[in-house]
């Protein structure tokens, strides 16, 4: 990922949140595949088709705790005259020898046991005596309460019909049916078909290792006493779980200090693990900006090519951006500004569908909609801007409204609100009741 400096009569341009994105994705490429097992396989991205070696079920089996018996056996069976029938043995899940089921006979079976040969449907345990010549039966006895063990008579009570409670082999897939397509996301439900089919292992992209740096000499950590002009470092945290939801392998890395030479030297140590490099803080102009400084390069003369370079984009919040590659293998890193609300809605616009194409995925955005603005006066945007406000959306109304107000800094608002309500450029009020197109959070 290699980046060439502005030229100096662009210095003042601002550039749109569409052209920074299409930079940053077209030089974005996805992590090559390995094989993994499958535990460690879930939130990664197949790259092949699976398909299906052996049916599912690999065998006829019983969907119920009861009898395995003919249905000859059973027709006009009531409580009062039942079908009296002899039980030759028991099937329990995982047998290998099964006993032939003939006229008159009977095989309890347990749920997931292969139907044996000569019986075609399942009587529920609940419509027999369950052998023990009394009334209707609740459950199935112990095997070795069972009447000289698996054997005795047992009455049913109601005629059964062919093939019930009976689990047809192949109903769930057949061999050779498509199992999973190249493009999914490994998720409980997939990991299961996968192992259900006897995949142990899986080719997949890995899920990206994303490193999140926050920078600022007056932040300190979570739990820790606060000093005079000191804040919390809440943007790693944010940014890291962000990270995580989209499917990424987040690392939070301490806030560093406004000191160039550390934050470069936290960089490199940080190559090592990282697939993906996330800055926050220290991107605008003031003269403590420390990641424009430490990273404020046309090309490292130890590794050609690589980069960052830093652009205002015409939105709010979020103005400064910076992207580019730095180390040997050009890993790709993001400096997002360092106000709570601009670094969140940079990741949301820049960073995610980052990581979700290193994963190989085609959606790599958030989904949106159209909704009608529900607020009590207009608001204002400023001319040339794509704004960005927090909002609530209202599936069901069809409506979004504002939470807190415009300013970067009001991450409480950030925090009561699942949608990002989007004001065009060229629009400087956005009126009540209009439609707005909005970017779900989920």
């Amino acid at each position: 990922m290699s980046s060439t400096a502005e030229p100096a009569s662009g210095q003042h341009h601002l550039w749109s949140v569409d052209e920074h994105l299409e930079d940053i994705l077209a030089a974005i490429r996805p992590l090559e595949p390995i094989e993994l097992q499958l535990p460690d396989a879930q939130g990664c991205v197949l790259v092949e088709d699976v398909t299906v070696p052996v049916a599912l079920p690999p065998f006829d089996n019983s969907s119920m705790d009861g009898y395995a018996v003919r249905t000859t056996d059973t027709e006009g069976a009531t409580e009062e005259f039942p079908a009296v029938l002899t039980v030759i043995g028991d099937v329990a899940a995982g047998s290998g020898e099964l006993p032939t089921v003939g006229p008159g006979q009977a095989a309890r079976i347990m749920t997931g046991a292969p139907l044996p040969p000569g019986a075609d449907a399942v009587v529920p345990v609940e419509w027999t005596d369950g052998g023990t010549g009394g009334g209707a039966a609740t459950t199935m006895r112990p095997a070795g309460a069972a009447p000289e063990g698996a054997t005795g008579e047992v009455r049913v009570h109601r005629p059964v019909e062919a093939r019930a409670h009976v689990r047809s082999r192949g109903s769930d897939v057949q061999a050779g049916d498509l199992a999973l397509e190249a493009g999914t996301v490994l998720g409980p439900p997939q990991i299961g078909l996968l192992a259900a089919i006897g995949r142990g292992t899986v080719r997949v992209r890995p899920r990206p290792r994303v490193v999140v740096l926050s920078t600022g000499s007056e932040l300190v950590q979570p739990g820790e006493p606060l000093g005079k002009g000191q804040i919390y470092d809440s943007n790693s945290f944010a940014l890291a779980a962000a990270a995580r939801d989209a499917g990424a392998i987040a690392y939070r890395v301490g806030a560093v200090t406004d000191d160039a030479a550390e934050l470069r030297a936290t960089i490199e140590d940080q190559l090592i693990r990282a697939d993906l490099l996330v800055t926050t803080g220290g991107v605008s102009v003031g003269a403590y900006d420390v990641v424009k400084e430490a990273l404020s390069f046309v090309g490292d003369a130890d590794e050609p090519g690589s980069g960052i370079e830093f652009r205002k984009l015409a939105m709010q919040p979020g103005k400064p951006q910076g992207f580019g590659s730095i180390g040997p293998d050009h890993t790709p890193l993001l400096a997002l500004p360092g106000n709570p609300v601009s670094s969140y809605v940079s990741f949301e616009l820049f960073v995610r569908p980052a990581i979700r194409a290193l994963m190989g995925l085609s959606d790599l955005h958030r989904p949106t909609a159209r909704a009608a603005l529900q607020a009590d006066k207009p608001l204002p945007s400023p001319a040339g801007r794509r704004q960005y406000l927090r909002g609530t959306y209202d599936a069901e109304a069809g409506t979004v409204t504002p939470v807190g107000g415009a300013g970067s800094h009001l991450v409480a608002a950030l925090a009561h609100a699942d949608a990002l309500i989007v004001v065009p450029e060229d629009v400087t009020s956005a009126e009540p009741a209009t439609d707005v197109d909005v970017v779900l959070l989920g």
